[in-house]
């Protein structure tokens, strides 16, 4: 179909208008990109996008991610142009409470939104981590009868996507990677939000990009023609290279009186909304005004596009029939077995199981996991030689290796979270990723967003403490594991031994609302045979179960997690009968139990508690209370053997007992 330039035109304007009276509206936004961008929105949205709106999430469909999240009208208002569920209403409800327009877009909130985005260059890695599954889509599902996957991820980015670290890490790998169903819209427009861009950047994007090898196209932003025959040209490519539009913009267009300065950015320009309305050619009134003559071409091209969503689900029946196994692995996307079930798949160690550290045991256990869950993803910073999440029974993700399970990340801690974020979002692979736990300081920002937008994805983190020993206090974590927990809907699973390892990852993988991070050792630990196998692995499900139960009235409780529960269980040999040890892998879990499972765990009639973990102690205050004793490192770590460490810093069996017997 020919491009429709005029009505698409028209379109434009009115997005713009959307934008301007939304923001005026609410006293509070950004303008500048929905005006920049809005003939990127009607190419895309108005043409050249391959979508249903219907079927918001159809599994073929081409997925765009707005980076640069702050210009969230300019997504809204092509969302309710296309035919999305979020009508005019919505779009007058912009940032308003419990509104489907919030001042940034979110996963789950808004049909259409692909990704959480807001902090900048979060968009262009979830963007690299779609890429990523869409070229694994292809690898396991298409045949050469059925190209039932051939969808592009197509990104919008701005001057401050470019500029953060995350989406450099991102457009490094796609470009090493040769992901060339990634599209990268560069909305060139020579302002940041505090002033000029060359008071910050002075780069040649597009020798840098060529430099690691991706395709590069250059192209006046308003000119749709330009826009689409580049875009055709990017979505035809046979290079094998990701491709990017570096499409030069007028920053808050449509408004005169700030736009190609940094005060079109936010909302600078809404005080000009009248004349501004005038200017492009809308009403004074109604404000928030839509055409017919749009609102029926965009009716004809949604008729377009469920046509052909209808010739590519004809594919898929087709695909189906042909192709039995193939429908199977894909349909066991959407079943989610239980943790009882994954345990189950996870031989009982013996009881004299030796392993280096809790990373040892978790090796095996995800290796029987990944058998039993074939869309598995697993990968790694760098460091798949320490953390031990290799899957073994598959190969690297590589260009010469779609189907390969294994993705080699490279140093680059902070976009390795963002890509499973994007591969999480597409929904039909598992992730599970890899670093040394300090340095989930690097990945964090991903992390808090996986939890917000509710995402189920695994980070397999190793060296978990003081444990670490010789490499000293810059690699010992001392408050990471603490602060991990403060983020809402994050789990954080720090098991003692082999088998609650088994417990962790079984728990981590039943888990389908949001992230889990395992806290393994580097050191070895004992097996903790007093304890049952299916009591360890069953506790951690629960967070916290009675590792020792008292075997006369309860005087005392200890709790611990970890590869301090050892030190715990020595502890209660020494403090008598009345002594209770209770194992606390993960607080969240725990936290979320019925009132009457915790009251049994650790009755509030018993005052008497301490807690040990070797790290800072300000969190176990919750359970001990202020009549309790908190064991744990307050301070940096030092370098010296990991036993050396642990007596040096107080983190032992006799620490413990001194503890309780002061209490």
């Amino acid at each position: 179909m020919t491009l429709q330039t005029p009505i698409l035109a028209s379109a434009a304007a009115q997005a713009r208008g959307l934008a301007i009276d939304a923001v005026h509206k609410a006293g509070i936004g950004h303008l500048g990109l929905p005006l920049g961008c809005a003939e990127i929105g009607a190419v895309l949205f108005g043409h050249a996008l391959s979508i249903n709106p219907d079927r918001p999430r159809w599994i073929n469909r081409d997925r765009f991610v707005l980076s640069a999240g702050h210009g969230s009208m300019f997504l809204y208002a092509w969302l309710h142009f296309a035919g999305f569920e979020l009508s005019l209403e919505d779009i007058k409800a912009f940032r308003q409470l419990h509104s489907k327009t919030p001042g940034h877009p979110e996963f789950h909130e808004t049909p259409g939104v692909e990704a959480t985005t807001g902090p900048l260059g979060q968009g262009i890695g979830n963007a690299v981590g779609m890429a990523v599954a869409g070229q694994m889509a292809r690898a396991r599902f298409n045949t050469a009868e059925h190209e039932l996957f051939d969808y592009h991820v197509v990104c919008l980015a701005g001057d401050g996507c470019m500029q953060e670290g995350v989406g450099m890490e991102a457009v490094e790998f796609a470009g090493h990677q040769k992901l060339d169903n990634l599209i990268l819209i560069y909305d060139s427009n020579d302002v940041t939000l505090d002033a000029m861009a060359n008071k910050t950047q002075s780069e040649n994007t597009a020798a840098r990009f060529k430099a690691i090898e991706w395709d590069v196209q250059t192209v006046d932003g308003h000119d749709m023609a330009a826009l689409l025959k580049a875009f055709n040209k990017a979505k035809k490519a046979k290079s094998g290279k990701p491709q990017l539009i570096i499409a030069r913009t007028i920053i808050g267009m449509g408004i005169p009186e700030v736009q190609g300065t940094a005060k079109a950015h936010g909302e600078g320009g809404a005080k000009f909304a009248d004349a501004a309305r005038l200017g492009l050619g809308l009403p004074a009134a109604p404000h928030f005004f839509v055409s017919d003559e749009v609102r029926a071409y965009f009716a004809g091209h949604k008729a377009r596009l469920i046509r052909g969503y209808n010739r590519w689900h004809k594919l898929l029946k087709a695909w189906r029939e042909a192709n039995a196994d193939k429908a199977a692995l894909l349909d066991s996307a959407s079943t989610h077995p239980t943790a009882a079930h994954l345990s189950e798949k996870i031989p009982v160690f013996p009881a004299d199981a030796k392993h280096p550290g809790t990373r040892g045991s978790g090796r095996e256990v995800l290796q029987a996991l990944a058998a039993e869950l074939p869309l598995l993803i697993s990968g790694s910073a760098d460091l798949h030689g320490s953390t031990y999440n290799y899957i073994n029974a598959d190969k690297d993700f590589d260009a010469t290796n779609r189907s390969g399970r294994n993705i080699r990340f490279g140093i680059r801690e902070h976009t390795m979270a963002a890509m499973c974020n994007g591969i999480a979002y597409d929904g039909l692979f598992r992730p599970s990723c890899a670093t040394f736990l300090v340095f989930a300081d690097y990945s964090r920002p991903s992390m808090r967003i996986a939890a917000l937008a509710k995402l189920p994805v695994v980070y397999i983190y190793t060296h978990d403490s003081v444990g670490v020993g010789e490499d000293g206090p810059t690699h010992q974590p001392v408050e990471t594991v603490s602060a991990l927990r403060l983020i809402p809907n994050f789990d954080v699973i720090r098991p003692a031994d082999a088998e609650e390892t088994a417990g962790a990852f079984a728990a981590a993988l039943e888990r389908t609302d949001g992230p889990t991070l395992l806290a393994l050792t580097r050191q070895a630990v004992p097996m903790l045979n007093d304890i049952p196998p299916h009591v360890r692995r069953a506790g951690v499900l629960k967070g916290g179960y009675v590792a020792v139960q008292e075997t006369a009235p309860l005087t005392l409780i200890l709790i611990a997690t970890g590869s301090e529960l050892q030190l715990a269980l020595a502890a209660a040999k020494e403090l008598g009968a009345g002594t209770r040890v209770v194992s606390m892998p993960c607080t969240e879990r725990f936290d979320r139990q019925p009132a009457e499972y915790r009251e049994t765990i650790l009755p509030s009639v018993c005052r008497k508690r301490v807690a040990i973990e070797a790290g800072v102690t300000s969190f176990w205050r919750k359970y001990v209370g202020l009549d309790g004793k908190v064991v744990g490192i307050d301070r940096f770590g030092l370098s010296a053997p990991a036993p050396q460490v642990f007596k040096e810093l107080g983190i032992t069996t006799e620490a413990l007992v001194a503890a309780a017997r002061s209490c």
